[in-house]
C-alpha cells in the first residue's frame, strides 16, 4: 500500500536538510558523550581533593562505593530517562519532548559543576544527584535521535545517516579527553607546588583551590554544545511518518515534508486511513510479539553485552593506562599533573581507537549491512580481549606497544561493529507506532549492561592488580562471543523501507533473522536499485 510521502521519503535525494538533521542530531550525542565520559578524567582527582588526609601514606582515593556511584550514577539515570522518553515520544510525538531533553542536560551540567556541601559525603551525594538528572536527559537522546533520522532518511542511506548521529559520541569522548587535558594544562601553567615523591607529600593541599575548580568547568563545559543546538532542534519539523501513519494528519504531513525536500507531495488521506486501520496493535499485544518479539529479544540481548564490555573498558580506562605506559604512576604526578596524563591518554585512545571505528561504519553500513559488521565485531573484540586476558602479564611488562594496539583494536571494532549497529537496528526493525518505544527498551537494556560494567566489573578491578584485570578481561571476551550468537536473532535491514521491514506496509513483516532477511534483500536488487536511481 503505497503513501506517497513515505515513498517521497525513501526515495529522495541526499540533500542539505539530511545533513542539518544529523548535525542537529549528533550535536546531542556529542553530549551525551561528553558528560558521560568525562568523569573518567576527574574521578581520581575527586578523591585526592575530598579523601586525603594529612598523614597519610599514598593520595587520597574515593572509597570504592562512592567510586562506583560517581562514576555510574548517570548511567542510572540515562536507563531510566531511555524508557520515559522513549514512551513520550510515540505517546507525544517525537518533536514535542526533543528539547525537553536538552534543557535538562544543561541545567544538570551547570548544577554538576556548582555541586556544593560542608563535607566529602555531602559534595558528592550533590554530585551524583545532578548526574543522575543529568543522565535522565541524556538517555532521552538515545530513541529520539535515531528515531527522528531513521523516519527522516532516505532508504538507500538510512543505515549511514543514523551512524553519523551516533558517530558524534566518538568526538564527544575526543572533547573529553581534550577539554580536561587542556584546562588543567591552563591551571598548571601557573602552579608551581612541586610534586611528592614516594610517602613524601609537598605541600599537596595548596593545589586544591585551583584542582576543585578545574573539575567544576569540566562538568560544566557540557552545557554548551547542547545550549547551541536547542534552537535548531525547535525548528525541525515533526517527522512525517509520525504525523500520517500516528497522528493520522496526511495534508500536514504531506506540507511538512515537502517543504522539506522541496517537492510537491499528494496527501493520500484514503490510502492512509487504510494504513492506519492495518497496523492498530501495540507493545503489549499477542500480534506485536508474534511479529517482532524475536527482534527485540535480539536487540536487547545484543545491546546488554556489549556495554558490558564497552563501558567497562571506558570507565576502567584510568587503571589500564598506567600498564600500558600511557601515563606515569600517580606516586611521580601532583593532583592536576594526573589528570593531564590521564585525559592525554584517554584523548589519544579515542583518536587513534575509538574515532576511527565509528566512521568505518557510517561509510561501509550500507554497502556490507548491519548484520555483517555486527558479527565482525564481536568476534574480534573477543579475540582481541581473549589475547589480552590470557598474555596480560606479557603484554604489560614485556610488549606495552602490543598491549596498546590490542586495546585500541578493540574499541575500533567495538565502533566499526556493535556499538553502532545496537543503536541503528532497533531505529528500523519496529513499527512506527512502538519505534522509539522499543529502541527505548534495547537502549535501556545497553544501559543495565553499562551499569554490570560500572558496579561490577570495575568494582572487581578497582585495585588494578594483575590477576583482576586479567579474569576480567575474559569475562568480556566471553560476553563478547555471546552477543555474536544473539545477533542472529535480528534481520538484515539495508535497502528496504521502514515499512517493509516491519510489515506495516502489509507484507511479510517479521521474525526473519540476518541471513534470511539478507537473501531476500539480495533477491529484490533490481528493485532497489530502481529506487535508488530514482532518488537520485
Amino acid at each position: 500500500m503505497a503513501i506517497a510521502v513515505l515513498e517521497a521519503l525513501d526515495n529522495a535525494r541526499t540533500q542539505w536538510y539530511h545533513v542539518t538533521a544529523i548535525l542537529i542530531a549528533g550535536m546531542g550525542f556529542f553530549t551525551d558523550a561528553y558528560d558521560l565520559f568525562c568523569i573518567s578524567t576527574i574521578s581520581k582527582l575527586l578523591g585526592r581533593l575530598y579523601y586525603f588526609h594529612p598523614g597519610a601514606p599514598k593520595p587520597g582515593k574515593l572509597p570504592p562505593n562512592v567510586n562506583n556511584f560517581v562514576t555510574g550514577v548517570a548511567l542510572v539515570g540515562t536507563l531510566s530517562g531511555q524508557l520515559f522518553f522513549g514512551w513520550l515520544g510515540d505517546k507525544l510525538g517525537r518533536k514535542r519532548v526533543y528539547g525537553v531533553t536538552l534543557i535538562m542536560m544543561v541545567i544538570s551540567a551547570i548544577c554538576s559543576g556548582l555541586s556544593f556541601g560542608s563535607s566529602p559525603h555531602a559534595v558528592m551525594g550533590t554530585l551524583c544527584f545532578f548526574r543522575f538528572w543529568l543522565g535522565f536527559g541524556i538517555g532521552g537522546d538515545y530513541p529520539l535521535s535515531a528515531t527522528i533520522m531513521s523516519e527522516y532518511a532516505n532508504k538507500k542511506t538510512r543505515g549511514a545517516f543514523i551512524a553519523a548521529v551516533f558517530a558524534m559520541q566518538g568526538v564527544g569522548i575526543i572533547f573529553a579527553g581534550l577539554v580536561s587535558m587542556t584546562v588543567s594544562k591552563i591551571f598548571l601553567v601557573n602552579d608551581h607546588n612541586p610534586v611528592y615523591k614516594g610517602n613524601e607529600f609537598n605541600n599537596v593541599l595548596s593545589t586544591q583551590p585551583h584542582a576543585d575548580y578545574m573539575w567544576r568547568i569540566v562538568l560544566m563545559f557540557g552545557a554548551l554544545p547542547a545550549i547551541l543546538t536547542y534552537y535548531w532542534r525547535m525548528k525541525m519539523p515533526e517527522t512525517g511518518r509520525y504525523t500520517a501513519l500516528i497522528m493520522g494528519n496526511a495534508d500536514q504531513a504531506a506540507k511538512d515534508m515537502g517543504q522539506v525536500l522541496d517537492i510537491e507531495i499528494d496527501p493520500d488521506q484514503d490510502k492512509l486511513s487504510q494504513f492506519k486501520a492495518a497496523n492498530k496493535y501495540t507493545l503489549l499485544t499477542h500480534e506485536f510479539w508474534k511479529r517482532h518479539g524475536q527482534h527485540l529479544l535480539g536487540t536487547t540481548t545484543t545491546w546488554f553485552l556489549l556495554d558490558i564490555a564497552f563501558y567497562s573498558q571506558n570507565l576502567t580506562q584510568k587503571d589500564i593506562f598506567p600498564a600500558i605506559g600511557l601515563i606515569k604512576k600517580e606516586v611521580d604526578m601532583n593532583a592536576l599533573q594526573e589528570v593531564f596524563e590521564t585525559s592525554r591518554a584517554m584523548f589519544v585512545i579515542a583518536l587513534l581507537g575509538t574515532f576511527p571505528g565509528y566512521w568505518f561504519t557510517v561509510f561501509f553500513i550500507d554497502k556490507l549491512g548491519r548484520f555483517i559488521i555486527q558479527l565482525v565485531g564481536f568476534f574480534m573484540m573477543s579475540i582481541f580481549m581473549l589475547i589480552i586476558g590470557l598474555k596480560y602479564e606479557y603484554l604489560k611488562n614485556d610488549n606495552k606497544w602490543m598491549f596498546a594496539i590490542l586495546y585500541g583494536l578493540t574499541f575500533f571494532f567495538a565502533n566499526f561493529g556493535p556499538n553502532s549497529t545496537t543503536f541503528v537496528l532497533p531505529a528500523e526493525l519496529f513499527p512506527t507506532r512502538v519505534r522509539s518505544t522499543c529502541h527505548a527498551i534495547s537502549a535501556a537494556s545497553g544501559k543495565a549492561g553499562a551499569m554490570v560494567g560500572a558496579f561490577g566489573i570495575q568494582s572487581y578491578t578497582l585495585s588494578g592488580a594483575t590477576g583482576e584485570i586479567r579474569k576480567a578481561m575474559l569475562i568480556l571476551a566471553a560476553t563478547n562471543i555471546m552477543g555474536f550468537f544473539f545477533t542472529f536473532l535480528v534481520s538484515e535491514t539495508k535497502g528496504r523501507s521502514l515499512e517493509e521491514i516491519s510489515g506495516e506496509d502489509g507484507g511479510e513483516s517479521g521474525n526473519r533473522t540476518g541471513v534470511s532477511a539478507g537473501r531476500l534483500s539480495m533477491s529484490r536488487q533490481p528493485n532497489r536499485r530502481s529506487d535508488a536511481v530514482q532518488g537520485q
